[in-house]
C-alpha cells in the first residue's frame, strides 16, 4: 500500500487511491484493514496528492511540457489562457514541485530500505507541503477563474507572496522570478532595440495612443472649473497636450505608443514606465528611420551590450529590487535624453526652428503679414473656393518678398492652408482649423486660414502635428487682432481724410468708438507681443540652454504653449464667443 500511496501522490492514482475530478485523490472506502484513523492520515496526504495532480494538469494544458497521465488524458484543454507570461508562471511552478518529488523519492528510498516504517513517517516528511500547495493553488485558481493575462500575473503572484508563511513566500517568490525573466527580455527589446515584442498584448507598453481620457464624463468636460472659464475638457488639454495626438496624423516614422496601466504591476511606479515608455519610442524612431543605421544606433552611445548585461544582471537576481530596476532605468533615461538634446538642441539647431515658429506661427515678423493682410483682404473676405489656397500663398510669397525676407530656403517650408468645403483632407501638412464645423462652409477665408510648417526630423517628435495644430490655433487669433487692428488704422487714415469737412454728432460719436476700440486693440496686442509671447519664449530659452535632458525641453515647451493658450484668453469662454471680425 505504501508504494500504491507513493503513486498516487506522483500524480498516478489506483485501487486503493482512487481519483475524482470533483473531490480529488481518495482512499478507497471498501477496505476494511485500515483503521479509521489511518484513513485520516492518507486523506490528509491525499490532498497533497489533489493538490499536485491539478498543479500538473494545469501546466500540461498551458506548456505541454509535462507528460499526459491517464486519469486526464481524454480532458479538453482550457481555453481563454495563453501567453509567455503564463508560460512562465507555469514555468516556475514547476521549479516549485520539485522539492515535492525529490521528498517522495527519499521516501521511497527510506521505506525501501526500512520496511517497518509507517504512514505518519511519511506524513512526517510532506508536513512541509500542506501548507504550501493550498496556498499556492489559490493563486492557480485566482488565475484560471478570472482569466489573468500578461503583466497581471506579475501583480497576482507579487500579492499572493507577502504573507506571514515564509515556504509561502520563499515559494512565490520563485516562482514571480521566473515570471520576471519574460519581462526583462520585453524590457530589453524595447529599450535597447525598439522592438515591442508583444503579440498577446502582455506587456505594459502598447501600440496606439491611450484609451484613458476616451471615458471622460461629458458633464464633467463642460463643467466650469472656475479658473477664469477654463472647463474640464480644456484644462486637460492644457495640462497634456501630447495625449491629443490622432494616430493617423502621426509621421510613419513616429508610431504613437502608450502605457496600457492595467497591465502595470503595482510595485513599478508610474513614473518608472514613463521613462521606459520615452526611452523605448526615442530608441523605436532611430531604429525606423532611414539615414543610416550608424545613426539610428548612437543614440545609447554603443552601451547595448553594457545596458544588456545590466538587466541580465537584475533578471539573475532572485528578488526584484527597485531600487537597482529604476537606477538602470534611469541611466538608460539620461543617455538616451542626452544624446536626443544633443541632436536637437546642436545638430538640429532646435533654438532656430523655435524662432522661425514664433516668426510665423506667433506673428513675430509682423511686417510680413502687415503687408499679407493688404495684399489678401479682398481673397478672404468672401467664402473661400478650390483656388483660395493658391492664391494666398502666391500673396504670402509676395508679401516676404516686399519686406526682404533673408532666407530664401524658408519659405518653401511654410505653406498657408484654407479649409473649404468639400476640401481633400489627406494632403500632407494640412490642418483643419477647430473655430469651424467641418460640415458648414467657413463664412470667410479668414475663418479657414491656417499654416502649416515642414518640421524636419528629428524635430518631428518634439512638434507633432497635434502641438503644430495648437500653434494654428494662436496664430489665427494673433492675426485677426492684427487684422483689427490694421482695419482700425484704415479707419484713422480716412478719418483724417475728411477731418476738414464739417462734421455731424454722429461722426463724432463713431470717431470716439473708433478711438476706444484703438485703444483696447492696440493695448491687447502689446499685453499679447510683449507680456505674453516674448516674456514665455524668453523662459523657453533659459530653460533649454540650462539642461541636457531632452524631457526637460519637451516639458518646458508644452508648458510654454500651455502658457500661450491660457494667458492669451484664448480658452476663457466670454472671450471665445467675442468674435473678432
Amino acid at each position: 500500500m505504501i508504494h500504491e500511496l507513493l503513486l498516487a501522490l506522483s500524480g498516478f492514482p489506483g485501487t486503493i487511491f482512487t481519483w475524482n475530478k470533483r473531490a480529488g485523490l481518495q482512499v478507497s472506502q471498501d477496505l476494511p484493514f485500515l483503521h479509521p484513523s489511518e484513513t485520516s492520515v492518507l486523506n490528509r496526504l491525499c490532498k497533497l496528492g489533489s493538490d499536485y495532480i491539478r498543479f500538473t494538469e494545469f501546466i500540461e494544458q498551458h506548456t505541454g511540457h509535462v507528460h499526459q497521465q491517464e486519469h486526464h488524458v481524454n480532458q479538453p484543454v482550457q481555453t481563454g489562457l495563453h501567453g509567455i507570461y503564463l508560460r512562465a508562471f507555469c514555468t516556475g511552478l514547476e521549479s516549485m514541485l520539485q522539492p515535492y518529488r525529490q521528498a517522495l523519492l527519499d521516501l521511497e528510498k527510506e521505506f525501501l530500505a526500512d520496511p517497518h516504517l509507517t504512514i505518519s513517517h511519511a506524513n512526517y516528511k510532506l508536513d512541509q507541503f500542506q501548507l504550501l500547495f493550498p496556498s499556492v493553488m489559490v493563486v492557480v485558481e485566482t488565475i484560471k477563474s478570472q482569466k489573468i493575462h500578461g503583466c497581471q500575473i506579475l501583480e497576482t503572484v507579487y500579492k499572493h507572496s507577502y504573507g506571514g508563511l515564509p515556504p509561502v513566500r520563499m515559494a512565490l517568490e520563485k516562482v514571480l522570478a521566473a515570471c520576471h525573466g519574460v519581462m526583462y527580455k520585453q524590457l530589453a527589446a524595447w529599450m535597447l532595440h525598439g522592438l515591442l515584442l508583444d503579440q498577446s498584448e502582455e506587456f505594459f507598453v502598447k501600440q496606439g495612443p491611450s484609451a484613458g481620457g476616451a471615458a471622460a464624463n461629458q458633464e464633467e468636460e463642460d463643467e466650469d472649473l472656475g479658473l477664469g472659464g477654463l472647463s474640464g475638457k480644456q484644462l486637460r488639454e492644457l495640462q497634456d497636450l501630447r495625449l491629443i495626438e490622432e494616430e493617423n496624423m502621426l509621421a510613419p516614422s513616429l508610431q504613437q505608443f502608450s502605457l496600457r496601466t492595467e497591465m502595470l504591476p503595482s510595485y513599478i511606479p508610474i513614473r518608472v514606465a514613463e521613462k521606459i515608455l520615452f526611452v523605448g519610442e526615442s530608441v523605436q524612431m532611430f531604429e525606423n528611420h532611414n539615414h543610416g543605421p550608424s545613426r539610428a544606433g548612437s543614440i545609447l552611445k554603443h552601451q547595448e551590450d553594457l545596458f544588456a548585461a545590466e538587466l541580465h544582471k537584475l533578471k539573475q537576481q532572485p528578488l526584484f529590487s527597485l531600487v537597482d530596476f529604476e537606477n538602470l532605468i534611469d541611466r538608460i533615461r539620461s543617455t538616451v535624453a542626452e544624446h536626443l538634446w544633443t541632436l536637437m538642441v546642436e545638430e538640429s539647431d532646435l533654438l532656430e526652428q523655435l524662432k522661425i515658429i514664433k516668426d510665423f506661427y506667433l506673428l513675430g515678423r509682423g511686417e510680413i503679414y502687415q503687408v499679407f493682410i493688404d495684399l489678401a483682404q479682398h481673397m478672404l473676405k468672401t467664402p473661400p473656393t478650390a483656388v483660395t489656397e493658391h492664391d494666398v500663398n502666391v500673396a504670402f510669397q509676395q508679401a516676404a518678398n516686399k519686406v526682404l525676407l533673408d532666407d530664401d530656403n524658408l519659405l518653401p517650408l511654410l505653406h498657408l492652408t484654407v479649409d473649404y468645403q468639400g476640401k481633400d483632407r489627406q494632403r500632407d501638412g494640412a490642418t483643419p482649423p477647430q473655430d469651424t464645423s467641418p460640415r458648414e462652409a467657413p463664412p470667410t477665408g479668414w475663418a479657414a486660414l491656417g499654416l502649416s510648417y515642414k518640421v524636419q526630423w528629428p524635430l518631428h517628435i518634439l512638434f507633432t502635428p497635434a502641438i503644430l495644430e495648437k500653434y494654428n490655433v494662436v496664430f489665427r487669433y494673433l492675426l485677426s487682432v492684427r487684422r483689427v487692428q490694421s482695419q482700425l488704422q484704415h479707419c484713422w487714415a480716412l478719418q483724417m481724410q475728411r477731418k476738414h469737412l464739417k462734421s455731424s454728432q454722429t461722426d463724432a460719436v463713431k470717431w470716439r468708438l473708433r478711438n476706444h476700440m484703438t485703444f483696447l486693440i492696440d493695448n491687447l496686442q502689446y499685453y499679447l507681443q510683449v507680456d505674453v509671447l516674448e516674456s514665455q519664449f524668453s523662459q523657453l530659452l533659459q530653460q533649454i540652454n540650462s539642461t541636457r535632458d531632452f524631457e526637460s525641453i519637451r516639458l518646458a515647451h508644452d508648458h510654454f504653449l500651455s502658457n500661450l493658450l491660457a494667458q492669451s484668453f484664448i480658452l476663457l469662454k466670454p472671450v471665445r464667443v467675442c468674435r473678432l471680425i
